[in-house]
This record gives structure tokens, C-alpha cells and sequence, in this order.
């Protein structure tokens, strides 16, 4: 399979499956006599697992880490569940820093007239910060 067609099964962009490719993140395809890369199932696989990882928010290099891990036939289900598990927790502190960004942001807004005044809490309070 050429490169499109294999974009369009795994729904990533050809720039995209071209950057894994160069940093050794999938394998490597073999080369029609042409020089086109030559892709098979092994790749859809690869890259569809990269997507889907990427989409529960692991990072590109966690994926390479997943990847060689289903690579791996001595493989432990115990390690993959001790990364999704860590990813959890990280997503979990990620969610708390954003809930504390939207009160914060919630406490500014209340704070502003949101009239035709040049007078903003807001304003006042980012460009104030801390150093009361």
C-alpha cells in the first residue's frame, strides 16, 4: 500500500505517518523498486495504535514505549496496566489544575461589571498577580 492509502485507513495524514516513520516510532516500510514505501498491515496496526493511544492521552514517546512493549513476546499485561495506570493519575492532576484554572477564572468574571467602563478586575488582577 502507498502512503494515502494508508492514511486513509489509519485517519492520520501522510506528514504525520512520515514523521513516525523518521523517528523510528513505527517500522521501518520496505521500497518498491521505484523508491515508494511499500506499507502492509504491520503499519495500520502500528499506526492505528499509535492514534488510538494518542487519543486516551498518552504521549508520542509513551506510544513508542507501547509499541515496543506489543512487540515484545515476553511481554507482562502487569507493566502496560502500570502505564495506563500512571496516565490516569497524571490525567487526574491534570483535571484538578483545571478545575482550579476555571474557579479562578470564574472568581475574575464575577468580579467584572462586564459594562462599558474601562474599569476590569480582570485586568487588574492578571496584570497584578501575587505580590500584594
Amino acid at each position: 500500500m502507498k502512503i494515502n492509502e494508508i492514511a486513509r485507513l489509519t485517519g492520520l495524514t501522510p506528514k504525520t505517518i512520515r514523521f513516525y516513520e523518521q523517528k523510528g516510532i513505527i517500522s521501518e516500510p520496505a521500497r518498491a523498486e521505484n523508491g515508494y514505501r511499500a506499507y502492509g498491515q504491520k503499519h495500520i496496526n502500528e499506526l492505528q495504535m499509535i492514534r488510538r493511544s494518542r487519543l486516551v492521552g498518552f504521549s508520542l514517546d509513551e506510544c513508542q514505549a507501547l509499541l515496543e512493549m506489543s512487540r515484545n513476546p515476553n511481554m507482562r499485561s502487569a507493566d502496560v496496566k502500570r502505564k495506563a495506570l500512571e496516565k490516569i493519575a497524571e490525567i487526574d492532576e491534570k483535571i484538578l489544575e483545571l478545575q482550579a484554572m476555571k474557579t479562578s477564572l470564574h472568581t475574575l468574571a464575577d468580579a467584572c461589571p462586564g459594562d462599558d467602563s474601562a474599569c476590569c478586575p480582570i485586568i487588574d488582577a492578571l496584570s497584578e498577580g501575587d505580590e500584594k
